[in-house]
């Protein structure tokens, strides 16, 4: 690795009028190119590595200041050039000369140090101009760096011991991830280990820290390719404690935001990747899947007796997400064709679901087999991703076959999908598309996208293709519908920031266990500290044996006020996890499916809350709390919106719960939802924890509204406000 070293520092006044509409301050670097800072908002910066031949990636999909629900406008679909400064209102700056002569260049709320150059590394001081404090510093020996022999660029800062890390998306494990090294690449995980296991489904370099001082900064680096976070786990005795960044063979392209509070940043982070879609209300009800019933050779008559199953067993159910196994043949599936001897007639089973007040959702995946009935038309076409030596659509092992994926970057491949996604499942009577297995896993080093005929290499185009995926498939759903104003729902299970404009996600294809519900919390609460408000899991585990009652029960309740709640499995023999496949617990499963509709009202205000205000739905203590140095501390207990406190049981045999309820302003206290028992804040309690009862509380003074169905009817997601609770 060899350090850049720079001349000098200049600033705004002195450079040239080419870039001092964009660039605050910029370094020359002795071998060429330049590291170039802009402020984009009093709390926001930006710092850029410019190599000499320019950017290896000059657009970006993932910056959309413009793209929240007011603005409503969105990246191009061939992206937004990296110099692109519009939608950023840029802070007026101020300059001075700090300790030994180095210019220091302010907003009215953030400032920094500009040091080094000559044979002295370059390196930026940034400071809180409200408290004094240092929020984030280069590292002294070293900061920015590159490898020529493989194109990797490193970010060197310093941490303290004692600092907080969290996000990068879909992570394992406790929330604070000090002291572990972190991947960010999108790779199809079934099985995962819930505690240890790295990487998952998404590509998302975003990190955000609390500091030693108690201020919060979020560091995101705007790049596609492949990302190793070393966040402490790497030490050297000639550099003090530090933190890495290395970013294999793309752009060093990072964005730096501050605050008070993590709400704060991750309000500015979500702002700047385009906010959060509002997804229709039926799509936070309970949702089913059932693969082993759709792969059934039955399947269209074990789907009927599910229907009549569901209303047997008085189960609140607002959707039916369809595995692939309508496209199945054998093992293999064949995306957008429907197997008419499993499914004879797939527009009245479909229309038997809507009859029944369940929308539906079907599978869908990016790879088509070598044998698909397109394949040949779309080779033909130049519709998948190649071989850029042999010009070649790229051939690899898919779901028991062999299969190419469609490359999102061509407009006819796109065409084709929505085409597809129009004829045979919107038109089939399929309200939404599941975009599936899109992590685009593609082994070939000389594959490549088109990029609208601006050729991609993969490893730096590889998590593009999930997010043009759903987007192609939000704008056909969109385009379908009867109403311009009919809200659009679709679900992605890979993608980089950006997703969370068109999609729900989740956490994948988790394993059945008792450490799978424990640490599936943490992952899920992760999540939403990355700006994945609309998140879920596999409830009951997807993967692996069925849970016992127990287990079963316990996993319900601690998903039922999840902002996704789907209990979506893949068992041996063709055996799927249901509401009622343990009687002796069917009514504790029921009981708690109906809370959440209970708490409907509340949750959709949630979701409202998270699309205009960017802020998550459920999110660790610590986000309400940030003051309460406990909630720091890993925990079971997550926060539902700003009032409720959710502390679910995942311990075999465990009875009694014991937790922390968090410090409360104004001498308020806790109450529990279901006893409306005073509890009081800043205090460890132990609380009965019964089979049947998920511990709940909320902040005293808060108002909850409930709602409640119709007489002798099942619940549903729009059932209307029965009453408001007073706490």
């Amino acid at each position: 690795m060899k350090p850049l070293l720079s001349p000098a520092w200049t600033t705004a006044p002195e450079l040239v009028s080419a870039t001092r509409s964009s660039v605050d301050a910029a370094a020359g670097f002795s071998t060429g190119g330049q590291l170039q800072l802009s402020f984009l908002s009093p709390t926001m910066a930006r710092v850029t590595v410019l190599p000499a031949q320019g950017f290896k990636e000059p657009r970006t999909w993932a910056i959309a200041p413009q793209a929240g629900p007011q603005a409503g406008q969105d990246v191009a679909w061939t992206g937004r050039e990296r110099h692109d400064l519009q939608g950023f209102d840029r802070p007026a700056v101020s300059a001075s000369q700090g300790g030994q002569g180095a210019p220091t260049l302010s907003t009215t709320r953030l400032s920094v140090q500009l040091l080094g150059g000559g044979q002295t590394p370059l390196r930026l001081v940034w400071t809180d101009l409200a408290s004094g404090k240092t929020v984030l510093e280069d590292r002294p020996t070293s900061a920015y760096l590159q490898e020529r022999r493989t194109g990797l660029v490193r970010h060197c800062v310093v941490r303290d011991p004692q600092e907080h890390f969290f996000g990068l998306g879909d992570k394992t494990g406790p929330l604070n991830l000090h002291g572990r090294r972190l991947r960010c690449l999108g790779q199809d995980a079934l099985g995962y280990d819930p505690k240890n296991g790295d990487p998952l489904y998404k590509h998302w370099p975003f990190v955000m820290s609390r500091t030693v001082d108690g201020l919060w900064v979020g560091l995101y680096y705007d790049t596609l390719a492949t990302c190793t976070f070393d966040l402490g786990c790497e030490h050297d005795n000639y550099h003090g404690f530090f933190r890495t960044v290395d970013i294999d063979d793309g752009d060093l392209d990072y964005y730096l935001m501050v605050g008070q509070t993590p709400a704060e940043v991750l309000a500015q982070f979500v702002a700047l990747i385009g906010g959060t879609h509002l997804p229709p209300r039926w799509s936070l009800g309970y949702a089913q899947t059932a693969m082993g019933l759709a792969d059934a050779p039955d399947a269209q008559h074990q789907l009927d007796r599910f229907i009549d199953e569901c209303a047997q067993h008085r189960i609140p159910i607002s959707s039916f997400h369809y595995g692939s196994g309508y496209s199945s043949r054998g093992k293999q599936r064949y995306v957008f064709t429907w197997n008419h001897a499993k499914f004879p007639d797939p527009r009245a089973i479909n229309q038997k679901f809507q009859n029944h007040g369940m929308r539906l959702v079907a599978n869908i995946k990016p790879c088509l087999l070598d044998d698909h009935p397109s394949y040949q038309d779309l080779n033909a076409q130049h519709a998948f991703i190649e071989d850029q030596s042999t010009g070649q659509a790229v051939v690899e092992p898919y779901w028991d076959g062999m299969g190419s994926h469609l490359d999102f970057t061509r407009p006819h491949a796109v065409a084709w999908w929505q085409g597809q996604l129009k004829q045979q499942i919107l038109e089939q009577g399929i309200d939404a598309g599941w975009n599936d297995n899109n992590e685009y896993a593609i082994q070939n080093e000389d594959a490549y996208s088109d990029g609208w005929a601006q050729p991609m290499p993969m490893h730096r185009s590889r998590p593009l293709h999930a997010l043009l995926m759903t987007r192609a498939t939000f704008e056909a759903q969109k385009a379908h519908a009867a109403e311009p104003s009919e809200a659009t729902f679709t679900v992605t299970r890979a993608g980089p920031p950006g997703l969370q404009r068109y999609a729900q996600t989740w956490s994948g294809d988790n394993t059945t266990s008792w450490a799978t519900l424990k640490w599936n919390i943490r992952t899920g609460l992760q999540m939403s500290l990355s700006g994945m408000f609309n998140v879920g899991h596999d409830v009951g585990g997807f993967y692996g044996p069925l849970p016992d009652a127990e287990l079963f029960l316990r996993w319900v309740q601690a998903t039922c006020l999840n902002p996704r709640m789907v209990m979506n499995s893949w068992k041996e023999g063709n055996t799927s996890n249901l509401p009622w496949m343990h009687p002796e617990v069917t009514d504790d499963v029921r009981a708690a499916i109906a809370l959440r509709y209970r708490l409907m009202p509340y949750l959709w205000a949630c979701f409202e809350q998270a699309s205009q205000k960017h802020t998550p739905i459920i999110r660790p203590t610590f986000f309400n709390f940030p003051d309460d140095l406990q909630c720091l501390e890993d925990s079971d207990e997550f926060m539902l919106g700003d009032s409720l406190l959710v502390s679910p049981v995942v311990e075999v045999g465990q009875r009694d719960k014991r937790l922390y309820l968090p410090q409360l302003s104004g001498g308020r206290s806790w109450v529990d939802f279901e006893t409306r028992q005073t509890l009081a804040a800043g205090q460890w309690h132990t609380v009965p924890a019964p089979l049947g009862r998920l511990p709940l509380f909320v902040v005293q003074g808060a108002q909850i509204a409930v709602a409640a169905p119709a007489a002798g009817q099942v619940p549903r997601h729009d059932d209307p406000v029965a009453e408001v609770l007073h706490f």
